[in-house]
């Protein structure tokens, strides 16, 4: 990894600020410098003009002094006569061959010019002006030559554009880092809160920040992860506590009932003892069985999906086994959906096992296909559930007292597998109302099934 990314959000975020300001400010910069020493050089290109002007004027009205003087700083001028001789020049121009500048203007308009490396002003540039000048024996020529505007114009122009820099830059990036800072305080709280958090200790939350912005929907979502753990822990804890309780009570019995045997030896009825150590075993079986069937469906663990002919299975599972009470059934034929077969016929399994302990006389089963739902419906004819107990018997390990009347042996967990096989196939199993008794009702995504292919026989000649 490198350094760069070793960095915190602030760090680099409060440099990469920094750094977009200072390309800002550069480009700005530059841009601003260019106009300036344009509009300098613009300037004095016009006051050298001016001045040529002005200094032809005088030559030709008051006559030509043998030495000229400038008030301008660096500034050059030499006067030739009709023939091309050196008449009149400012000090150390006098004996300059050849002239300053190899512009030829024409007789009625002058020339001006931005040169560098004349031979008069090595490693330098000038703006430079060759201008005619008409007198009655001829015209004659003024060259003028002054220093070219430097790329900085002037040193204090430089130094208030890189102190506009600098202030730019540093307000840039220290706004950026408290803004940041500012902005992360609330990462800083969840991140403290959440280092807090414990397997054992899932009652904090971490702070929500008081604005609606994405760090306040973080936290939301977090405190929601944090419920859904908290509820899965709990959950597990009470999976755990119910599955050992149920698990100890047969092994309980079963110690007791080795226990007496081995006791008393010649007096215990050993295939009775046998027979009902048998029962238990059988019961932590069946336990086992709905165990390892709950985890498989917590885990997400499926087999391969594939179209099952809904009413088939039914009427194959009614057909496996006889049962104590009648079955009456109503199948309508065709019925099909996508899912895992073995699944499926476990959820029937305890549907119609539970509905068997509770009947008195009959079980109804009835399947139909409505609007793309197959609908299967198993109903008994016992004392039915309650409203407001019909939840409560899809929780796990739960077990109404009415059912342990009729069977001390369930385990409290068929209708809970029933119901996640259920949802598991994109459906619902729910208690609905009925004249007497329970009414499950299971409905999962269905469709027809294709009509069989026509026979075709040839006709006969």
């Amino acid at each position: 990894m490198s350094t760069w990314h070793r960095c915190s959000i602030r760090t680099r975020l409060t440099v990469m600020a920094g750094a977009v300001m200072a390309l800002l400010c550069t480009v700005v910069a530059v841009f601003a410098l260019l106009a300036v020493r344009e509009a300098s050089v613009e300037d004095r290109t016009q006051r050298l003009a001016n001045h040529a002007v002005e200094m032809a004027r005088q030559i030709r009205h008051g006559g030509i002094s043998p030495h000229l003087s400038t008030k301008r700083r660096n500034e050059a001028i030499q006067v030739f006569d009709p023939a091309g001789t050196l008449v009149t020049a400012t000090s150390g121009f006098e004996a300059l061959e050849p002239p300053i500048s190899n512009l030829r203007p024409d007789v009625d308009s002058y020339v001006i010019a931005r040169l560098c490396e004349l031979h008069a002003f090595p490693g330098q540039c000038k703006i430079v002006i060759s201008y005619p000048l008409h007198r009655a024996d001829g015209v004659w020529l003024l060259n003028m030559a002054v220093d070219d505007v430097p790329w900085h114009v002037d040193p204090r122009l430089l130094i208030s554009i890189a102190a506009g820099w600098l202030l730019l830059v540093g307000a840039t990036t220290a706004g950026t880092y408290r803004t940041v800072s500012k902005t992360l305080e609330p990462v800083g709280a969840i991140s403290g809160k959440l280092a807090q958090i414990t397997a054992s200790d899932l009652g904090h939350r971490v702070p929500v920040p008081k604005y609606q912005d994405e760090l306040r929907d973080l936290a939301q979502t977090a405190n929601k992860t944090l419920d859904r753990a908290q509820s899965a822990v709990e959950q597990q804890l009470r999976f755990a506590s119910d599955a050992s309780h149920d698990l100890r009570n047969p092994l309980a019995a079963m110690r007791v009932q080795i226990d007496e045997a081995l006791m008393y030896p010649h007096e215990t009825d050993w295939p009775r003892t046998a027979n009902a150590l048998l029962e238990s075993v059988e019961r932590l079986q069946d336990l086992v069985t709905d165990l390892l069937q709950i985890a498989r469906l917590d885990a997400g663990i499926s087999g391969r999906r594939d179209p099952v002919d809904l009413t088939g299975l039914v009427a194959a599972e009614l057909d496996r086994r006889p049962r104590r009470v009648a079955v009456i059934r109503h199948l309508t034929p065709g019925v099909m959906i996508n899912g895992e077969r073995i699944g499926l016929a476990r959820l029937l399994n305890n549907l119609l096992d539970n509905a068997e302990r509770h009947a008195d006389s009959a079980i109804t089963v009835t399947l139909a296909l409505e609007a793309g739902t197959a609908a299967l419906e198993v109903c008994d004819d016992g004392e039915g559930i309650a409203p407001d107990q019909r939840e409560v018997i899809f929780r796990r390990f739960a077990r109404l007292e009415a059912s342990r009347r009729r069977d001390a042996g369930g385990t409290g967990l068929g209708l809970p597998i029933a119901r996640q096989i259920a949802e598991t196939h994109g459906g619902t199993l729910t208690i609905e109302d009925s004249p007497r008794g329970a009414r499950f009702v299971l409905r999962l995504p269905g469709y027809a099934a294709p009509p069989a292919d026509h026979v075709h026989l040839p006709m006969e000649a």
